[in-house]
């Protein structure tokens, strides 16, 4: 039988183990401890035998309890539709945002739905706050290139511009320089007039060349002001709001190879109500009209 060595100052058994002179002691794991192992120990087993733990090959064991998170998640985003129906379904009815406004239960409600379906689907282009960028319109000014009452919005959200869908709205810039139809003195000429316009300054004589240029070609959709037409989704180019810049390159580049941005058609995507809860919301974004 192997002699148990005592560590003289402590009075504890040694393990037989030293190094560099340091004997380790044998001293036993505190009551605490051993408890709270044990205590584990009989946890993890209930729990094997109450909840789903082991993978097999061709499934998992689901425990007594059959429990499943999955499931939980699936009914409570059940009960939470079922919650939602009615005011959803209020949604449809409404025809102005006076309608909204004077039920302010329906009104938060809308505007909170609306919030969170513009962060999913959104907020990718024109920004958290609908604050936009370059080439995404900002939702959040007064400037809107199809209108910005409930139902313009409501009828962007639907089909989208320039879209696949066929209800899509669609106007075209023409790339006046690409093809051909305006050589590039008559586009600097155009660029002066559009800077006088917008009230900064420019060339007086090529602004009067230029003038000339924009009533053939562009005061059709701009109008002869150039103030845009909203039923074109011309936009207005005196106002200083420039959806591409703008500057004189800015300008000048656009004459040249047009611009037409692409909004994808949200019919087929969200339902009816959650459409029109975004519109609501963007029309609260304060430049709705």
């Amino acid at each position: 039988m192997a002699h148990k060595e005592i560590d003289a100052p402590t009075g504890v058994e040694t393990t037989g183990h030293s190094w560099d002179g340091i004997k380790e002691l044998n001293n036993p794991l505190p009551r605490w401890w051993v408890i709270v192992f044990w205590i584990s120990v009989i946890w993890s087993i209930a729990y094997w035998v109450f909840m789903p733990s082991w993978p097999g090959l061709t499934g998992y064991l689901k425990g007594t309890r059959n429990h499943s998170e999955r499931a939980n998640v699936e009914k409570a985003v059940a009960d939470l539709q079922a919650a939602r129906s009615d005011q959803m379904k209020r949604l449809l009815s409404v025809s102005s945002v006076s309608e909204i406004e004077n039920d302010p239960d329906l009104q938060l409600f809308a505007i909170t739905a609306g919030k969170s379906i513009f962060g999913d689907n959104c907020a990718t282009c024109h920004g958290a706050g609908g604050q936009g960028n370059v080439g995404f319109p900002n939702l959040a000014d007064d400037d809107w290139l199809w209108g910005g009452a409930l139902g313009d919005i409501q009828t962007t959200i639907h089909y989208g511009i320039r879209s696949d869908h066929p209800q899509t709205r669609l106007n075209q810039m023409l790339a006046y320089g690409e093809s051909g139809a305006l050589s590039g003195e008559q586009i600097s000429d155009v660029v002066e007039h559009v800077m006088t316009i917008s009230g900064r300054e420019a060339n007086a004589a090529a602004a009067a060349r230029g003038a000339a240029v924009f009533e053939v070609q562009c005061a059709s959709c701009h109008g002869a002001d150039g103030k845009g037409n909203k039923a074109l989704g011309a936009p207005n180019l005196t106002d200083g709001i420039w959806l591409y810049g703008g500057e004189r390159t800015d300008i000048q580049q656009t004459i040249y190879s047009g611009r037409g941005g692409v909004m994808p058609a949200w019919t087929g995507r969200l339902s009816e109500e959650q459409m029109t809860a975004l519109a609501v919301y963007v029309h609260s974004l304060g430049g709705g009209e």
